[in-house]
């Protein structure tokens, strides 16, 4: 009777952690970690190119931010947002990357319409970006979660914001470039 009841509690616990498991928040990389260099394609009003983070470095910060996928609701607010910033954060001297596992072709048409050709996404469509930066879903790591990183002209991560909710990543975002660049005048 004693071992069943504690069997009971075994199994019940691991039925309860299986099913936790898709809701815990996934881990990003740490504020001073290096961030790993990569190239993708991508696209800007519509057109394609290659982008090197490397190159975009050179220039300032980096505005890197991870999105599940173009043409969702909340994916095309968080782009909408991100655009309607895009003005705010040159003049700051960073650029804004989003990235996503969707294909080049889609991103050509997303980069015009919900980014407005303000800024740049990038195709990932095997996750090689994503899962470097740690950007991935817990349940589904083909995919990218809601992650944004500030990542200064050292290749370092000075800031990271994770929220699924398209809300608080520009202002977030914003307020770590304006943090690093008064910090670095």
């Amino acid at each position: 009777m004693n071992s069943f009841r504690q069997l009971k509690i075994i199994v019940c616990g691991a039925i309860a952690l299986l099913f936790a498991l898709p809701f815990v928040a996934h881990a990003q990389l740490k504020v001073g970690a290096t961030a790993p260099a990569f190239s993708i394609d991508a696209a800007l009003g519509g057109n394609a190119f290659a982008f090197s983070l490397n190159d975009a470095l050179k220039k300032g910060p980096v505005v890197l931010y991870f999105y599940p996928a173009a043409f969702t609701k909340g994916c095309t607010i968080e782009a909408h947002d991100f655009a309607e910033a895009t003005d705010e954060y040159k003049a700051h001297g960073a650029t804004v990357l989003g990235v996503s596992a969707d294909d080049l072709d889609k991103l050509k048409k997303f980069s015009v319409s919900a980014c407005q050709s303000k800024f740049a996404v990038g195709a990932d469509p095997h996750a090689k970006v994503i899962k470097a930066y740690d950007a991935q879903m817990a349940f589904k790591p083909d995919m990218a979660n809601r992650i944004s990183y500030v990542i200064t002209p050292d290749q370092k991560i000075y800031y990271h914001y994770s929220s699924m909710s398209p809300d608080g990543h520009v202002a977030n975002t914003m307020a770590a470039v304006k943090d690093w660049v008064a910090k670095n005048k």
